[in-house]
């Protein structure tokens, strides 16, 4: 099903596919189509019914929004000539089901799928929402035969927007003020920089509270880790899903990838000799511009850091090993 298709001819426009017509998949499009990330917008689910009421009610808005061709339905040819297709589509973890056993199922539905979104869209970036995202991306660069620069997940993008939030409640400033990052895995193992977090150019160990004193001490840093790492958590019990914010995430990393800006961002690609890491995904600082990532950095970490990071990559490794990549 194809909303609103006029085009001025001779105009190249941009086009993101959005794979999955779930809550996140849906909030990811919503966000670009208000947001105006890219001219047109496509849905893709294998559930027609779904697919088509969401484009319907998504493209009953576009009178409001900088987006004016909103598209989709069951048929992967609604993904052609995408420039960016970001995949949230995979089986959601049923009772008793461990998450080994769902990045088993998930790969096995990428393994299949991402090559039939490459024959319909071959210069296309692949950005992964799916979890486990890590591992995943390693399933996608495989299956699709493309540089791992082309290959990508959110990683802990929206794990770094949770963090920096906390910590400008918990500083009372403003969060663009606040230079921190979470990197590593998608998962339990993540882990924020601390050693050169900075709130503007204060490193946050030296930043002081109204009566003077050392705000960010050791035990108050620690809670906000855990905080950070467990936030998905609470907002799924209390509303069974995190969408909104991925969605902005989403969102404004498109905005990236069909730009002309260049971001550091702590998205997850396949690392090469990354700190001694090879051969698995994981969230590190990483120049992202239209080519997709171009470079990763070697962020400087002291010893305690360093030693997270592999415990991390070894996390993301067992998984992949366990599913036979």
């Amino acid at each position: 099903m194809t909303t609103n298709p006029v085009e001025t001819p001779g105009v190249k426009t941009s086009k993101l596919t959005v794979v999955g017509a779930g809550s996140v998949g849906s909030s990811i499009a919503y966000a670009s189509i208000i947001r105006g990330s890219a001219r047109r917008v496509a849905l893709y689910d294998i559930n027609a019914k779904k697919v088509d009421a969401e484009v319907k009610d998504l493209a009953h808005g576009t009178q409001f929004t900088p987006t004016s061709v909103v598209e989709g339905g069951a048929d992967i040819e609604v993904a052609r000539d995408s420039n960016i297709i970001i995949i949230t589509a995979g089986a959601r973890q049923k009772p008793g089901q461990t998450r080994l056993d769902l990045a088993g199922v998930n790969a096995g539905i990428l393994a299949t799928m991402v090559p039939q979104l490459m024959e319909v869209a071959p210069d296309a970036l692949l950005v992964l929402v799916t979890n486990p995202c890590d591992v995943l991306t390693v399933v996608a660069q495989k299956a699709s035969g493309l540089p791992a620069s082309r290959v990508f997940a959110t990683g802990t993008l929206l794990d770094t927007s949770r963090l920096r939030w906390a910590i400008g409640q918990r500083a009372n400033v403003a969060q663009r003020n606040v230079h921190a990052i979470m990197v590593g895995e998608h998962g339990d193992t993540e882990f924020p920089i601390w050693s050169s977090a900075t709130i503007g150019q204060i490193p946050i160990r030296q930043w002081k509270g109204p009566d003077g004193r050392q705000l960010f001490t050791d035990e108050e840093l620690a809670s906000i880790a855990e905080r950070t790492v467990h936030a998905a958590y609470e907002i799924i019990e209390g509303k069974g899903a995190t969408n909104y914010a991925i969605g902005l995430a989403g969102a404004s990393l498109v905005e990236v990838l069909l730009g002309d800006g260049r971001q550091i961002l702590p998205v997850s690609s396949v690392l090469d000799d990354y700190r001694g890491i090879s051969g698995i995904a994981m969230s590190v600082p990483s120049l992202v511009t239209r080519n997709g990532v171009e470079e990763v950095y070697e962020f400087p970490m002291d010893a305690h850091e360093l030693r997270q990071l592999k415990i991390s990559a070894e996390a993301i490794r067992e998984t992949q090993k366990a599913i036979g990549y």
